[in-house]
């Protein structure tokens, strides 16, 4: 199956080495703006280097495209990929306003089942094996979640300026996550904070949250992020039911523990960031993603949930500028890819 990968910064290279590493993919094309980063990506994973994205959606040998390109680019290039008949795997947000989202809907129409959004940690082997547990009844009904995402260290204010806030650029993780558990969420509330970095309230946005979300059933969901933790990568989860509880702890490189005069407990530091934590995840995305156009099926999580995700992070703002919890409509956000 032959890729092309448009986008070739630092979550492009993650994409380039797991499509380098499938035994059913090849990278034949690498597109980027800046030619020379092109080139680098495909010296070390493969594949014809250019700038030129007319070239790569119109060349008849792809058969899907990976698109790892600044935000602002994802509707443009995945509407004309998936009318160029490539199946297409976007990268999180679709867009950071809503209607465009929608208008990008209404172009591709049916297609939109060609299409899957890059919220790689449902394929986090950890979490899956969670989620799945708690769908066969092993704790009951699922009544709490707690979602905790917290980075090692702040962006750069140069990111953080076009990233669309912390709602939308780090808290929808953990919405669609909230929605891979939950389903429909009817609800959503939110605090903020800024005691992380100044650079960061000057930019108009938070660099600390809560989150508490409603789902339609009732179960209710925690969400906590921070911009900052001092102790590494913190990506924790535990669901809680009416039998009883699974959580999924902080990863580390291995599991030795040392016991001395000076210290008890005394382990390796977490996992550093998303590229180590979420290797596996990316891997069984891209997967995931190479099985269903070989199945001529619709991918999860689809265009429907990246939509859903962005508006929950609307009515997460919503909540933070108002100080009251945010009604949701369900038809506002569609049940795709929630718990059945």
């Amino acid at each position: 199956m032959h890729f092309a990968l448009i986008g070739c910064g630092r979550i492009g290279r993650v994409h380039a080495e797991s499509i380098a590493l499938h035994p059913r993919a090849e990278l034949t094309r690498v597109c980027d703006a800046v030619e020379a980063s092109a080139r680098e990506v495909a010296d070390r994973f493969g594949g014809v280097p250019g700038s030129d994205v007319d070239a790569v959606l119109a060349d008849p040998a792809i058969d899907a495209v990976v698109i790892a390109s600044p935000t602002p680019t994802h509707v443009d290039l995945l509407a004309r990929a998936v009318e160029a008949g490539k199946a297409v795997l976007c990268e999180k947000p679709i867009d950071l306003d809503l209607a465009r989202v929608d208008d990008c809907r209404a172009r591709i129409g049916a297609a939109e089942s060609r299409v899957m959004v890059g919220f790689n940690r449902r394929f986090d082997p950890s979490f899956r094996a969670v989620r799945e547990r708690v769908a066969t009844g092993e704790i009951g009904r699922l009544e709490q979640l707690i979602i905790v995402s917290r980075d090692p260290a702040p962006s750069p204010a140069e990111y953080l300026a076009g990233s669309g806030g912390l709602f939308r650029d780090m808290t929808i993780h953990d919405f669609d996550m909230a929605r891979f558990f939950l389903g429909d969420v009817v609800e959503v509330s939110a605090m903020g904070s800024n005691l992380v970095a100044d650079y960061i309230a000057e930019l108009g946005d938070i660099d600390g949250a809560v989150v508490t979300l409603r789902g339609a059933d009732g179960t209710l969901c925690h969400i906590t992020n921070s911009r900052r933790c001092t102790f590494g990568y913190d990506q924790r989860l535990e669901a809680f039911g009416s039998l009883g509880m699974l959580s999924v702890d902080n990863l580390r490189p291995d599991g030795v523990r040392a016991f001395t005069a000076q210290s008890t407990e005394s382990a390796a530091p977490y996992l550093d960031f998303f590229l180590d934590r979420y290797t596996p995840a990316y891997r069984a995305e891209l997967d995931h993603f190479v099985q269903s156009i070989l199945d001529d099926s619709a991918p999860e999580p689809g265009f429907e949930d990246g939509r859903a995700a962005l508006v929950l992070a609307d009515a997460a703002e919503e909540s933070l500028r108002t100080g009251r919890a945010v009604a949701v409509d369900a038809a506002a956000a569609t049940t795709a890819g929630g718990r059945r």
